[in-house]
């Protein structure tokens, strides 16, 4: 099977459907997270398919180690919340964003704004929701006044800054370098290590997807180009070891003994080792390089790939979270049975923060193309040579 190009998606197609994807396989993910495969086929007597309830069913509000969470039946995860809070932060600078902009933006929305939160099935502070990894945000520069730019350091190296990161990718569309550039500026309010590291590189894949005529290969390729480290090995040891599947099911294990040395938290994903999410140059988060790899599995089809995520287990809400957003950038369109039983649920309009992200970032190039000008102009006045439009 060929991998199908989207030359003639549109920008605001593009955004729709990494934003809509990624909330959508956030929601797939969700109730299985934590599991492995095998544990999934037996709870669901086959793999998962679509939208499913929750692991412990009507026990959810009690059952450990997932009280008091409602996670299945469509609703999205913090990794949804923080996406759309991103994108609210985008909304009210209307530029690039930096350390700063967390700090001022999207600290404060996390702390004072109450907004419905699906899993609690009621209105909260996104802080009472999110995992501790992102209350280091608040508890950082909040309270413990850190620069932003090094508020990260000591948080446990995870895929928390990589799993919103997707706007940073959508803003920079077709430039993943600069895409790159600005979640590693983000992240380090949140992440430090091979989690920010990460952040990065996700943001890229997505701007790489954005590319007319991109491919999940070429996807691979832009972030093997910037990635650095335990990062880079992991991405191009798991991908090597998709490229031999067409099919997720023959993939599940292979993937996960790719990426196995490369991961710290240890085969027992509720146990982690006495290792698991320190810093590290060798190192890499497990997320990133399986939601890429099931990206090539799929060929870059959108319900493949998603579906391949969420069977994995472990980390499945974020690695679904991250495929579904690079396969929506790329155009491969997201269900829309899944999309409308998604948004319903979690009582979320999921296109509203697609429109929004969209008018922004056109916004952002125009500036970006005012700087540029004005760069050109200087520069040539220096001696350097003319720019001709």
């Amino acid at each position: 099977m060929q991998p199908k190009t989207h030359q003639n998606t549109p920008l605001d197609e593009r955004i729709t459907g990494a934003l809509v994807g990624a909330a959508v396989g956030d929601a797939l993910g969700g109730p299985v997270e934590g599991y492995s495969p095998e544990q999934i086929l037996e709870r669901h007597g086959g793999r998962v398919h679509g939208v499913v309830g929750p692991w412990h069913g009507d026990d959810w509000r009690t059952a450990r180690p997932l009280a008091p969470y409602h996670k299945g039946d469509g609703h999205v995860t913090d990794d949804t919340l923080m996406t759309h809070a991103l994108i609210r932060v985008y909304a009210r600078v209307r530029d690039h964003l930096d350390a700063y902009a967390i700090a001022d933006h999207l600290v404060p929305d996390l702390m004072t704004e109450p907004r419905w939160i699906p899993e609690l099935e009621s209105e909260a502070l996104p802080l009472q929701r999110i995992f501790l990894a992102e209350k280091w945000l608040v508890t950082r520069i909040h309270y413990g006044h850190a620069d932003p730019r090094e508020a990260g350091t000591g948080n446990i190296v995870n895929c928390g800054a990589a799993m919103y990161m997707a706007p940073v990718g959508l803003v920079n569309a077709a430039d993943p370098r600069a895409a790159y550039a600005e979640a590693l500026d983000i992240a380090g309010a949140h992440q430090s290590s091979y989690g920010r590291e990460a952040a990065g590189v996700l943001a890229a894949a997505v701007a790489a997807a954005c590319t007319p005529g991109a491919t999940p290969d070429s996807v691979v390729s832009a972030c093997l180009a910037l990635a650095k480290d335990g990062t880079r090995a992991a991405i191009e040891r798991v991908c090597e070891e998709a490229a031999r599947h067409t099919d997720f099911e023959s993939a599940l294990r292979p993937l996960r003994e790719a990426v196995t040395p490369y991961d710290t938290v240890g085969a027992d994903y509720r146990a982690p080792s006495l290792g698991a999410r320190r810093p590290s140059r060798l190192h890499a988060i497990e997320e990133l390089p399986v939601a890429l790899g099931m990206l090539l599995v799929a060929r870059g089809d959108y319900r493949h790939a998603v579906l391949g995520a969420v069977n994995y287990g472990r980390d499945c809400d974020s690695i679904a979270t991250m495929a579904g957003a690079v396969a929506g950038a790329l155009g491969s369109p997201v269900p829309e049975d899944w999309a409308k039983t998604v948004a319903e649920a979690s009582r979320l309009d999921l296109w509203e923060p697609a429109a929004a992200l969209t008018a922004v970032t056109r916004e952002i190039f125009d500036r970006d193309v005012a700087r540029r000008r004005t760069h050109e102009q200087a520069f040539a006045s220096l001696g350097g040579p003319a720019c001709s439009d």
